[in-house]
């Protein structure tokens, strides 16, 4: 599916995707960050043998420059095997998920300590697919954020609206309910990223403008700002996932809120993963 911007997909009076409101709350202004540009890769449940050779044979030709953080998370039975054959080290890897404690008797379950053990620095945690198909609360998000730090990884901790949520004005206050937990489970902020992934805009090739996406980005970066102090807000990177490809990276890493990416489908590419990897690059030449 080609991708097309939300306001182009859906029309009608009763669609609304300007300004969201939240009571109580002025026009929202931010800080805009200043970490490194950070470009994550979600395989989610894709890939055989084949096809992973063949990814990671075009990741390791690609180039990706030296002021980028680039992360890259295969599905946990291609862990293994991409671990030894990836040569290029611009690459680190991460898990897709895990326990919310200790491993034990929880058929089917990953733990942090093995992640930690397999020697991968990453896993992602709250993904709206987790959220919703798992049933994932926040509280439950919460708790894997905290006990995953605990056990020394780094998270990419996933938010994010429903249509129907934007729609109905409630985007601030979802942000706002599944921001808390995290807080809560957050010692130390430099081990953290966290990804905005509007729910409609995943997978389904309807991407939010870049308006769209820093309006949101600036939201998360005011309630950080308020809540974890600005040195940490400034510092974290807050990343936009939701039909990122290379066609769409380029203008949404001007944005001044945009401090990322988290990608999906476009990262079982080789040659356009990187290519995303490069937008913030080739923004700076089309400036």
């Amino acid at each position: 599916m080609q991708a097309t911007t939300l306001s182009a997909a859906l029309s009608g009076p009763s669609v609304s995707f300007g300004r969201q409101t939240r009571p109580n709350r002025p026009n929202v202004t931010a800080m805009a960050g200043h970490g490194r540009f950070f470009v994550g890769g979600n395989w989610k449940c894709n890939g055989t043998t084949e096809s992973v050779a063949k990814l990671v044979k075009d990741l390791n030709a690609g180039s990706v420059p030296s002021e980028v953080d680039v992360v890259i998370a295969p599905t946990f039975m291609h862990l293994e095997t991409v671990k030894q054959t990836l040569t290029n080290t611009s690459y680190k890897l991460s898990a897709q998920n895990c326990w919310t404690g200790k491993g034990g008797a929880f058929t089917g379950e990953i733990s942090a300590e093995m992640i930690k053990d397999m020697d991968i620095p990453w896993v992602i945690l709250g993904h709206s697919e987790r959220r919703s198909l798992c049933g994932e609360t926040e509280e439950v998000v919460g708790t894997k954020i905290r006990y995953a730090l605990e056990q020394g990884l780094k998270v990419i901790a996933c938010i994010g609206e429903t249509l129907e949520e934007r729609e109905s004005g409630e985007m601030f206050n979802v942000l706002d309910k599944q921001l808390i937990p995290i807080q809560n489970a957050v010692d130390d902020w430099s081990n953290v990223v966290i990804a905005y992934e509007p729910v409609w805009a995943i997978g389904t090739g309807v991407v939010a403008t870049p308006e769209q996406a820093d309006e949101a980005h600036a939201f998360v970066r005011k309630w950080l700002e308020e809540h974890i102090g600005q040195a940490n807000a400034a510092n974290l990177r807050i990343l936009y996932g939701g039909s990122v490809n290379d066609g769409n990276c380029v203008e949404l890493s001007k944005k001044p809120n945009v401090d990322g990416f988290l990608v999906g489908g476009a990262s079982l590419n080789g040659e356009t993963f990187v290519t995303i990897c490069n937008a913030p690059k080739n923004a700076a030449q089309t400036a």
